[in-house]
């Protein structure tokens, strides 16, 4: 009872944690607060074009424009748990988060972050039956297990979030409340924590690992197909064609599965803070940003419905 009691003490000390990510470099606090309100911005109005694209033009009511739409508004949410807090907290200082602030900070940001994993596995899976099952293409695709991919995507993430977010949470924090980074993601947390935190990183590998290696393995299997498929076709005509649309997706996933890799698969991730902060910022700021520009640019339907319609403007 009286280890209870002490350790409540301990929870009721915590209301709130100091973030004080790159905090070390202050000269470099104006640069990433501009950095990251423009990236912001970027991202929004980018995503938020794709997605006005997609649903103004009856063409693109496809099953990738359905999943590319998605991803849209999954990373326009993504961004916006992280990047304008960071943003004030480079520019005003403000480095205070409250607890529960900075545990639906964790909450939301996993929740995002697993549901673009699982997105991104299945925008192969849907690559791979275009390619490799071109006539059986609109039978199996259809709405219904669209709408269910997209939804199933969801349901995964909030799984994983809430067993981190509890997870960590009920860690006890003491001492000094700081925690290296420039939001509250898992490891940095738990660092922060003066309990032991065995349980909780193999927890989080076990999930988090598994999540990875289960959607990178997909990827990575839809695309050894496509590209056997498409080293096999017969024209070149058709051979640029069919990679045309896989090229940009194949783009993205290596920027976030490379950036994830790297970041949890490393042991130490949470010893070396400033390296790992430097490459959240890959994941977190810089992918969301990049996915419409990769995605459009590369995409000759996506510019010829642009056109059409700025004409009709």
């Amino acid at each position: 009872e009286h280890h209870l009691i002490s350790n409540m003490e301990n929870h009721t000390k915590v209301t709130e944690f100091i973030l004080v990510g790159f905090k070390s470099h202050p000269g470099l606090q104006l640069l990433l607060s501009v950095l990251f309100s423009t990236m912001y911005a970027v991202t929004v109005v980018g995503n938020a074009c794709m997605i006005l694209i997609i649903r103004m033009d009856s063409k693109l009511h496809t099953p990738m424009y359905f999943f590319l739409e998605n991803l849209s508004i999954l990373d326009i949410c993504y961004s916006s748990v992280i990047t304008p807090k960071a943003a004030l907290t480079f520019s005003l200082g403000r480095r205070i988060i409250s607890y529960n602030g900075c545990a639906s900070q964790m909450f939301f940001f996993s929740l995002f972050g697993t549901t673009e994993a699982f997105f991104l596995a299945v925008m192969a899976y849907d690559r791979f039956i275009a390619i490799c099952n071109p006539l059986l293409y609109q039978i199996i695709m259809n709405k219904r297990l669209c709408v269910f991919m997209v939804v199933g995507s969801y349901l995964s993430g909030c799984i994983n979030c809430t067993i981190q977010t509890g997870f960590a949470f009920s860690l006890s924090f003491c001492g000094p409340k700081e925690i290296n980074h420039f939001f509250c993601d898992v490891p940095a947390v738990m660092y922060a924590s003066c309990s032991d935190t065995l349980v909780n990183e193999i927890v989080m590998l076990a999930v988090c690992g598994s999540i990875i290696v289960g959607t990178a393995l997909v990827v990575f299997i839809s695309y050894g197909y496509i590209i056997m498929t498409i080293v096999q076709m017969p024209s070149a005509k058709s051979r640029r064609k069919a990679f045309s649309t896989c090229s940009s997706h194949m783009l993205a996933v290596s920027l976030f599965f490379g950036a994830v890799f790297f970041m949890y698969a490393e042991p130490g991730a949470t010893s070396s803070p400033d390296k790992s902060n430097t490459i959240s910022v890959l994941y977190t700021i810089v992918i969301p940003m990049l996915n419409p520009f990769i995605y459009t640019l590369r995409n000759k339907e996506v510019k010829r419905s642009l056109k059409k319609q700025l004409k009709r403007k």
